[in-house]
């Protein structure tokens, strides 16, 4: 096995703005606590290739809802691979629950973006059969597999990178 990566949790101020400003409804103290019990991603089994995220907070989907989780983590890897995130599989079997931006790409030099590399998930219960999805705090919500890419010959790309979504094409 390749041993290209590890996992780590944002800062404590990354994290409290970050979870703060998608759920207002949370005290400080709380929020302490809910970044003091992240999990960092770790695989079920010998034979996974997924690192399960798990959420850091109980939520409630019902159809056609959506919902942005800021898990509180961020991965240092080698160049020349990426970390693709997919929802974990039952999760979509059973609900129809949905990444919303259907694989999330997270590049080696995300890591070092003024936002830390923290990695955002955002889901839908895309659900056509009317289910509310209920998820507990430290459930697993998704997976994330390592995987190697390559590049053109003629590549001369300098560009740095500094930001999440939508940063790279500015």
């Amino acid at each position: 096995m390749n041993r290209i990566g590890k996992f780590y949790k944002v800062s404590f101020d990354r994290f409290n703005k970050d979870f703060s400003g998608l759920f207002p409804d949370f005290t400080s103290d709380e929020i302490k606590e809910i970044y003091d019990n992240l999990v960092l991603p770790t695989r079920a089994t010998q034979g996974s290739a997924g690192y399960d995220f798990h959420s850091p907070v109980a939520f409630e989907l019902k159809p056609d809802e959506t919902v942005s989780i800021p898990t509180g983590i961020r991965v240092k890897m080698n160049n020349g691979w990426l970390l693709a995130i997919f929802p974990r599989s039952g999760l979509g079997f059973k609900f129809r629950m949905q990444l919303n931006n259907t694989v999330g790409i997270i590049d080696s030099d995300y890591y070092y973006s003024d936002n830390e590399g923290h990695i955002f998930i955002k889901f839908t219960n895309a659900t056509n059969e009317n289910k509310t999805i209920s998820i507990k705090s430290g459930d697993g919500i998704a997976q994330g597999i390592f995987l190697p890419f390559g590049i053109t010959e003629d590549d001369s790309c300098e560009e740095k990178r500094n930001g999440g979504f939508g940063s790279t094409d500015k």
